[in-house]
């Protein structure tokens, strides 16, 4: 799938925010990926369910975004398992993973390699926990040559451990530059798994 970016977003889904990026990714036929904690999956089971109904990919974050450095093989072992179970209560089955601040250690691999899931990271962080303007955060894009085909972003629709913000709606602007910037520049926003050829 030639001229492709991915959209990514993790630590949700919110009730005020993801519906917000939902709507932005509708109104361009864009498609992305949710790596979602699974609790909060479960709470909002009915954003799930828009996510699939939309052709958005939703993937698995965590159980308790706690880095995999500091747990064992047991308490890795533990998250992913109760975290899928959990996602299946909701008719999900993801195949992709991102590990809490993409912190992945010899045990995710084993596990995500057991599990038949592939490991995701980023090549762009906008860095939008911290609360930087829609602004300041395409300048960041633009400052590394602006988007490219084969980036993957990495952004936030909730707030988690460490964001230094109250709201998302930086992201939600940010979401909607990037779709302007990926059209104009002949790029196609597709989730993941449907990149995979491409960015592997």
């Amino acid at each position: 799938m030639a001229g492709t970016i991915a959209l990514t977003y993790d630590d949700g889904p919110h009730p005020v925010w993801t519906p917000l990026i939902l709507a932005a990714l509708q109104q361009r036929g864009a498609h992305a990926t949710f790596f979602v904690q699974a609790r909060r999956a479960v709470e909002h089971r009915d954003l799930i369910y828009a996510m699939r109904k939309g052709g958005h990919e939703v993937a698995f974050h965590c159980l308790d975004h706690v880095r995999h450095s500091r747990r064992g093989s047991d308490g890795v072992g533990a998250d992913l398992e109760i975290g899928l179970e959990l996602l299946g209560q909701v008719g999900v089955r993801p195949c992709a993973w991102r590990a809490p601040w993409g912190d992945e250690t010899q045990v995710t691999r084993e596990l995500a390699a057991e599990w038949g899931m592939r490991l995701w990271g980023w090549n762009f962080d906008t860095h939008d926990w911290r609360g930087d303007s829609t602004a300041r955060m395409l300048d960041s894009l633009k400052a590394q040559g602006g988007l490219r085909d084969g980036d993957v972003i990495l952004m936030h629709d909730a707030l988690g451990p460490g964001a230094l913000r109250d709201g998302c709606a930086a992201t939600v602007g940010l979401t909607e530059g990037l779709l302007q910037r990926a059209a104009a520049a002949g790029l196609t926003a597709a989730t993941v798994s449907a990149c995979e050829g491409v960015l592997a």
